[in-house]
Parts: C-alpha cells; sequence; structure tokens
C-alpha cells in the first residue's frame, strides 16, 4: 500500500499568507514557486520547503471561509498531501476503507490543473490526493 502514495506536503492554515511565510523563514523555510490563488477552493497559497517537510500555506480568499472551522479552533497544520498515481482508485479504495469523500476530484490551480480530491479518514485524518504528474507511477 505504501507504494501507491508518494508523501507531498503538510497543509497549513493561517490568516494572513505573507506573515505566514515570514516565519516560516525564521526556521529557514523559502518559498517554493510562486504563491497561487485558486478561486473554486477559495484559497490563496504558497508551497515552502525547509528543513522539515514541504508545507503548502493556505489562507482564504475574500468572501471564502473554507478554512474557518480549522482557523476557529486555532489548528494549523490540518491536511497531509499524498501525490497518486491513479486518483480515482485511491479515493475508492479510502472509501471502501470508511473514508469520507470531502471533495470529489476537481482540477487545481497549485498543481497546473492536476486534479485532487479531499478525504476525512476515520481518525478525522484529513488527506488531499494529488494526481501524479507524467513519469511517476507507483514502481518508480
Amino acid at each position: 500500500m505504501i507504494d501507491r502514495m508518494r508523501f507531498h506536503h503538510v497543509g497549513v492554515a493561517c490568516r494572513d499568507l505573507d506573515s505566514e511565510a515570514k516565519v516560516m523563514l525564521s526556521l529557514g523555510y523559502r518559498a517554493e514557486g510562486a504563491a497561487f490563488t485558486d478561486p473554486g477552493q477559495g484559497i490563496r497559497g504558497q508551497f515552502v520547503r525547509g528543513p522539515g517537510p514541504r508545507m503548502e500555506l493556505l489562507e482564504q480568499t475574500l468572501g471564502s471561509s473554507v478554512l474557518e472551522p480549522w482557523l476557529a479552533k486555532g489548528v494549523k497544520a490540518y491536511h497531509f498531501g499524498y501525490e497518486v498515481a491513479a486518483l480515482e482508485a485511491e479515493v475508492e479504495r479510502l472509501k471502501s476503507a470508511g473514508a469520507i469523500l470531502v471533495t470529489p476530484p476537481q482540477p487545481a490551480v497549485a498543481f497546473g490543473g492536476r486534479r485532487i480530491s479531499f478525504l476525512m479518514l476515520k481518525n478525522m485524518l484529513l488527506v488531499e490526493l494529488i494526481e501524479a504528474a507524467g513519469g511517476w507511477s507507483p514502481s518508480s
């Protein structure tokens, strides 16, 4: 099972993306690529890399409340992202293991239009499945 997925990032909810990025800079994290806005998801984000795992810093866009459940409770790290070679198959596999589909597969700006899907596992861990870029397969 472990070879079906490749860890990609930890999603971090924040109220102010720029302020959060400055704090992460103090830990040695740097921007990875340009910041992005995804109107369909209601978020603005920035990937950062540093001495630990890659992180995706996310803030809500004007009028969006998609991150509010986590922000209101003070939760910062709220999802783990994994690249998968077969998105639909992995969604179905996790659903059959008791996960609840939160967001069906849809294109994501952060991944150049590759599709993503969010599922809540039975242990209340939110995971994002990311359609792998061409060339990656579980055996590579």
